[in-house]
């Protein structure tokens, strides 16, 4: 398992490459690394920008990748948003995580948001 806070987003690619020796260093797939980082990416800015900080963790399970991040982000977020338009600036996140995450996000007691990813 690993996890970090990241408090902004200049710190998060740093922080991201940690991710990535980490699922390496387990023999991960080249494709469940790039989803894991790109969903990770995905829920830390999100978090980073409307909340100032971001809680995340990593956890390996026999068959899927655990990506949990926890910020206090008030309001109820729309997890399963309509498809975006295709040059939209914002509001692909959700949508595109929806894709390659197995059954999409999941809210757990605190508020925090865990995706799985297939291993």
């Amino acid at each position: 398992m690993i996890g970090f806070r990241i408090d902004n987003l200049k710190s998060m690619t740093a922080k991201l490459e940690q991710l990535v020796e980490y699922l390496r260093s387990e023999n991960i797939s080249d494709d469940s690394v790039f989803f894991s980082r790109l969903v990770s990416c995905e829920l830390i800015s999100n978090a980073v920008r409307h909340s100032g900080f971001a809680e995340f963790s990593c956890e390996l399970l026999p068959d899927r990748i655990a990506v949990t991040v926890y910020s206090p982000i008030e309001g109820k977020i729309d997890l399963d948003p309509p498809r975006p338009p295709v040059f939209a600036e914002s509001g692909r996140g959700l949508y595109i995580i929806n894709a390659v995450s197995m059954n999409g996000v999941h809210t757990g007691e605190r508020g925090e948001l865990t995706v799985y990813i297939r291993r």
